[in-house]
């Protein structure tokens, strides 16, 4: 594992990636905060390790954040590793959904970011070393259909942390944006309009994903593409976009 601090913060930790992600860490030492608004979610990604200390807090809310952000340095010590892994994924068509509903979905995935960017990274900055860690997706580079609400949040958290790291690139910090391609969490469930893309892309494994970004922060690079699909998905976007609109057409039939 490239992390070899001592304390990690990791939000969206009561499924999924979070979940994952906060074991793994726990595992090999660490002491990790687990972030989410699901309690009963947090308890099970805990069960009985000491090393997993829950905080039920809802990341669109900054001004909490930040507070929740010093308590943990209080309680665990200086934060060596964030990961920005909340997010949820209502799909519809984007005049099928409420404007509610989309801001929401940018409030958590990409405000949320933000808002634990804002209050965990100045720490690592001054001490001149962390990790920060920003979950982002294929999504984020490759429109789809039914996805266009999740697309905007994915884009904005792909713009955010380019220009973060670069801004910042002399600084010690490491930063990863992580762009897979689906992954087999319960996040998948959220797709309620049945993207017929879904099943067109079997989706990878979590652990997959995690290797992927203890293997780029070491090798120090910035966009975490887990695996080949993901590459290929970016290179058609940027070379190919008429075709790729094609062939979602056809995919899901309209």
């Amino acid at each position: 594992m490239a992390f070899h601090g001592k304390v990690a913060l990791v939000t969206g930790a009561a499924s999924g990636m979070g979940r994952l992600a906060a074991r793994r860490l726990a595992s090999g030492g660490a002491s990790v905060a687990a972030l989410d608004l699901n309690e009963a979610g947090l308890r099970e990604t805990r069960g009985d390790d000491e090393r997993i200390r829950t905080y039920a807090i809802d990341v669109t809310d900054a001004r909490a954040v930040a507070e929740t952000v010093r308590r943990i340095e209080s309680e665990l010590g200086a934060i060596d590793r964030v990961m920005n892994a909340a997010a949820i994924m209502p799909t519809d068509r984007l005049m099928n959904q409420a404007p509610e509903l989309v801001n929401r979905i940018m409030a958590i995935n990409y405000g949320g970011t933000v808002n634990v960017t804002y209050a965990a990274l100045p720490h690592m900055l001054e001490r001149g070393r962390g990790d920060l860690v920003n979950f982002a997706s294929v999504a984020g580079w490759m429109p789809s259909l039914h996805f266009g609400a999740y697309n905007a949040s994915k884009f904005a958290v792909v713009a955010f942390t380019e220009v973060l790291q670069h801004e910042n690139r002399a600084s010690g910090v490491r930063f990863a944006c992580v762009c897979p391609p689906p992954v087999a969490t319960p996040l998948l469930d959220q797709a309620k309009s049945q993207p017929k893309i879904l099943t067109q892309m079997p989706p990878i494994s979590p652990e997959t994903v995690l290797d992927a970004i203890e293997r780029d922060l070491e090798r120090g690079k910035l966009m975490v593409f887990p695996d080949r699909n993901a590459a290929v998905a970016v290179w058609m976007r940027r070379h190919l976009p008429r075709l790729l609109w094609r062939n979602l057409h056809r995919v899901e039939g309209f």
